[in-house]
């Protein structure tokens, strides 16, 4: 056999060994996870949980940076930076993945193009919630009592956040004006919220969850399609006629789009894993979460709808971050 045809047959047996190698090699030092947002939150509990399941099953390091600024822009951006090598990782949900390309005139990064799913695990939706003493109980009542004085409801928000879009929806939806109070941060709102300084709050269920058990507040609708196992008393919006309002914060797992394909199988299957041990999916509905377990199709398919949707509808309500 000639020189030139063994050294091509050679190159070639090479090229096509590097994906198993890698996979099987994978991973040889810490990986990072990085979490686009301040400790606490849903990226947060989701980006530890993940890391401490991945680093039992990799018997390898796996771990979590808190990367901030710029709601999840920056963050996200430095995963998109990277190398693409696996040992960057980043934790995706609704706000980085679906809402940053309408909230803000110009992003760094495309979720779709720059990113690729390893696997969605838990969604949470948002539960209206009423400070204790105000004169309406339900969801209906209390658009009433907005539509009859507006922009008289006080509504804490932050800007561009999930909390902010939801009740911008349903104020878009019902017609009615609300009064929006500006802040940095939940803790500040709910200090408000309980001390009677402002009236709603369109909180992540998971942090009003002790709020609403604690009878601290007056739960009114939560957002998603079904009713919450949590509080199973507390009606969806869609359920009152005003609007069929369907929004969940979801979260997952995410690397480079150029990550070795051998490398995102592996963690994809380990991801899939994760999402269906019963001790996870217990922890995560022990904190209000709805358990996620989808094929990778599907999870390409669910968060392409996502951004769609979320881009037309801020595009209709005008929100926006900048």
């Amino acid at each position: 056999m000639p020189i030139k045809i063994l050294y091509l047959f050679a190159a070639i047996v090479v090229a096509l060994g590097c994906g198993p190698v890698a996979a099987q090699t994978y991973p040889d030092r810490p990986v990072k996870i990085i979490v686009p947002s301040s400790p606490g939150g849903g990226f947060d509990v989701v980006g530890r949980v993940l890391a401490e399941r991945l680093q039992r099953i990799y018997g390898q390091g796996f771990v979590v940076e808190n990367r901030t600024g710029a709601g999840t822009l920056v963050g996200t951006e430095a995963v998109m930076q990277a190398p693409a090598d696996g040992y960057t990782l980043l934790i995706g949900g609704l706000s980085n993945m679906a809402l940053n390309p309408g909230l803000y005139a110009k992003i760094a990064y495309d979720p779709v193009k720059d990113f690729t799913p390893l696997g969605l695990v838990v969604s949470w939706s948002y539960t209206l919630i009423a400070r204790k003493d105000a004169p309406y109980t339900d969801l209906r009542a209390m658009i009433d009592y907005a539509r009859a004085n507006p922009e008289k409801v006080t509504v804490g928000y932050g800007k561009g956040s999930g909390q902010h879009i939801a009740i911008a929806a349903l104020e878009n939806a019902t017609g009615v004006k609300f009064l929006y109070v500006p802040y940095r941060g939940a803790q500040p709102v709910y200090q408000d919220l309980l001390s009677g300084r402002i009236d709603l709050y369109f909180d992540n269920s998971q942090t009003a969850m002790p709020h609403v058990e604690g009878k601290a507040v007056i739960p009114l609708a939560v957002s998603s399609r079904m009713r919450q196992v949590f509080h199973p008393d507390v009606p969806t919006v869609a359920e009152t006629g005003l609007t069929p309002m369907d929004m969940e914060t979801w979260f997952g797992l995410y690397a480079p789009a150029a990550t070795p394909k051998s490398i995102v199988e592996t963690l994809r299957a380990s991801v899939s894993k994760i999402a269906v041990d019963p001790e996870v999916m217990a922890l995560f509905r022990k904190i209000g979460g709805r358990p996620l377990d989808m094929t990778p199709q599907e999870t390409e398919t669910f968060v392409r709808i996502e951004l769609e949707r979320w881009t037309k509808l801020l595009k209709t309500i005008g929100v926006t971050a900048d």
